[in-house]
């Protein structure tokens, strides 16, 4: 019998070749994820976390490509929102010891601290401009601030509740809050000024989205409600959208009409505004509520953190090409659309429950209402 020829170096180099995937693989983590955010340029992720603790990593499709590239331990609670500045060069964290730490990228090693930046923990974090960035607080409090003046250059107290989220408008004039307290608030930076309130809605407002090139906002709400608002509107609502979701934790524009919610019961979901429809689940973390999702600036990918201690990716591509133009659809069946082959849903009875509200009365008041308006 022929002895069995050796493999050549070749082959063994094709065999062990790391295999290609759709998406990085998963991160795990030494405890619950609060934030992430992706480098603007770099293929590189930052996550906080319960414990105070910041992770940065580098990530690859290829597998086993990911590698932790440092991190931090320098907040003494947990790590509550984290972002990168809009050059790259710095990672601003803010935590519930009422710090905000400013770090260089590339070592971790911390440039400017603003240890008792707030009275109380810091929840949310806006990265304006390269010499401006705005704070929210748990005790409603909103600061703005000048890295050139190393200070705040306003304080406002408008808000009973904690800022849950921030968001600035194209022109970086007008700087939107939402609130525990169900309220939108609005700030002009540039006149330094407090604008005005919305009505309070049903439950805490917990994100907020610029929809629409920037002529609609969507705020999300702990009782899964998609609150909308004209541009200069913001006095009442002009709009709601109902999904069958627990909470909207997080929530996240995708394209002008498409934005990606996070909810308590794990699952993301992709959402159409105007015509308001849910048009699937790009992924899930089982069971876990999920934190804060992150849209990647090189690749079509999403992130997510939740309670399980991973940040997951998901393919998006398939979300830049989705057109919703009707407004009344027959419903083939209760089950949530799978929108990337890792998300479930695909003949799974998992979705079962999670039928899509029926249009508000809202919305069906604007059925005629354009997506030019």
């Amino acid at each position: 019998m022929a002895a069995p020829e050796p493999v050549s170096s070749d082959e063994e180099e094709v065999e062990h070749e790391p295999r290609l995937r759709d998406t990085p693989e998963d991160l795990s983590l030494e405890a619950a994820a609060n934030t992430i955010a992706f480098h603007p340029c770099r293929d590189i992720i930052a996550a906080g976390d319960v414990d105070g603790d910041v992770y940065v990593y580098s990530y690859s499709c290829l597998e086993g490509g990911n590698k932790e590239l440092w991190s931090s331990g320098h907040h003494l609670k947990s790590c509550r929102e984290v972002s990168f500045s809009h050059d790259g060069h710095k990672l601003f964290t803010v935590s519930k010891d009422k710090a905000i730490h400013i770090l260089n990228v590339e070592e971790g090693r911390l440039v400017t601290r603003f240890s008792k930046a707030h009275s109380s923990g810091l929840n949310s974090l806006l990265v304006i401009d390269e010499h401006l960035f705005a704070t929210g607080d748990d005790n409603g409090e909103l600061k703005v601030w000048d890295l050139r003046k190393g200070t705040s250059i306003m304080e406002m107290k408008e808000h009973e509740e904690y800022i849950s989220d921030i968001a600035v408008d194209g022109n970086k004039k007008l700087l939107l809050t939402t609130s525990g307290d169900g309220t939108l608030g609005v700030f002009n930076i540039k006149r330094r000024r407090f604008e005005l309130l919305s009505e309070p809605q049903n439950g805490d407002l917990t994100a907020i989205s610029l929809m629409k090139r920037g002529k609609k906002v969507a705020c999300g709400s702990s009782e899964g409600t998609i609150y909308l608002f004209n541009w200069d509107g913001f006095g009442a609502t002009s709009d709601r959208f109902a999904l069958k979701a627990e909470s909207i934790d997080c929530m996240l524009p995708i394209t002008e009409s498409i934005v990606c919610t996070g909810s308590t019961d794990g699952v993301i979901r992709a959402v159409n505004i105007l015509p308001n429809r849910v048009i699937g689940s790009v992924g899930q973390h089982v069971g876990e509520p999920i934190e804060q999702l992150a849209k990647c600036h090189t690749s079509p990918f999403l992130a997510s953190c939740g309670h399980d201690q991973k940040v997951k990716f998901w393919d998006i591509s398939s979300l830049s090409s989705v057109i919703v133009d009707d407004y009344r659809k027959k419903k083939k069946s209760g089950q949530l659309k799978s929108l990337s082959h890792k998300a479930f849903g695909s003949g799974e009875d998992f979705f079962a429950d999670l039928r899509e509200e029926p249009a508000s009365l809202e919305e069906r008041d604007n059925m005629m209402e354009s997506d030019s308006d």
